[in-house]
């Protein structure tokens, strides 16, 4: 039987057997796995700097120094669930449309086989790709989306897929329910001041950066379970959502954002949610610092499997 525990660094240094995250194992099919690692190396729809195709190997390379006991979660992710590393979705760059395709095959794959597509951007158009396959498969889910930007908009460059574009696509192509999903963090200067009343109009709840500042980690945990409710939920995570000071590496950064402890502590308050993917997105290793915002991405994930087992080990997941 296939040994998921993560190696021991007092048995094996943390910089051998590197490229998976966790250096978890590799697999070729998630078959029989609770969760897959994915990574989705593409970022030719990022509007400002590029490098975020660089992001899932970062993210995996720092991944090597975490541990799978979560202890305010009170789980050992690998004593409750069976996961693996699949390796990367064969992007074209340049080719979106074509990248889609890839993205929605490798996920409808990890998906059908039962397991929750854990994926790494790659800039936050990859997300629409993934939406994608979760409806496919799961019909219309709810969204809940962390970020500093709404990415709602109609075109960016006159061009109707960009990074900033993907969740007015996954709204046309009804792949998310509107009136069960919920922005969060959203904050700083804009060309449009109706953006925010654009995105209700829509049909989606926002809480802007400045409200949230105002709010518990519980009073918002409250908010998503009330929009939410029963639905089945894609959680996406743009690592701009957090402040520059503690995550640089990205493309289009944005100050007044939140910290590491902040963004750990609004993921754990989504223990209770029925997730059916995750992705964590625009970490672009050419500008971060020591590697801390690709380790916080991979932290990032860790709270998300660390979710999965603790609703394995309750009994809310099968």
């Amino acid at each position: 039987m296939l040994n998921c525990q993560p190696p021991s660094a007092s048995g094996s240094p943390r910089f051998c057997n590197m490229g998976n995250f966790m250096r978890l194992p590799r697999a070729e099919s998630a078959e029989g796995l609770d969760f897959a690692i994915v990574g989705i190396p593409f970022d030719t729809a990022a509007s400002f700097r590029p490098g975020a195709r660089f992001g899932p190997n970062g993210v995996r390379n720092i991944s090597a120094m975490i541990k799978p006991n979560n202890i305010p979660m009170g789980v050992n992710i690998m004593d409750s669930l069976k996961g693996a590393d699949m390796g990367d979705v064969p992007v074209i760059p340049d080719y979106i449309h074509e990248t889609y395709a890839a993205i929605e095959e490798t996920l409808s794959g990890v998906i059908g086989c039962g397991a929750v597509p854990i994926s790494i951007g790659g800039d936050h158009a990859v997300t629409l790709g993934e939406l994608r396959a979760a409806a496919k498969a799961h019909g219309k889910v709810a969204l809940v989306h962390f970020d500093s930007h709404l990415d709602l908009c109609d075109t960016v460059f006159g061009q109707k897929y960009n990074h900033g574009t993907p969740f007015r696509r996954a709204l046309e192509e009804g792949l998310i329910d509107p009136s069960h999903s919920i922005q969060i963090g959203m904050r700083g200067s804009l060309y449009d001041p109706d953006d925010f009343k654009t995105a209700a109009e829509l049909g989606f709840k926002v809480i802007p950066g400045d409200e949230l500042h105002k709010m518990t980690a519980a009073q918002l945990s409250e908010e998503i379970k009330k929009r939410v409710g029963d639905m089945k939920v894609f959680l996406t995570f743009d690592i701009d959502f957090i402040d520059p000071a503690y995550a640089p590496g990205t493309g289009t950064p944005e100050v007044g954002g939140f910290t590491s402890f902040e963004a750990l502590e609004f993921i754990r308050g989504m223990k209770e949610l029925n997730f059916i993917g995750f992705d964590v997105v625009e970490v672009a290793p050419p500008y971060d610092h020591s590697e801390i915002t690709a380790y916080m991405a991979a932290n990032l994930i860790f709270e998300f499997m660390s979710i999965l087992a603790y609703q394995k080990k309750t009994g809310q997941r099968k």
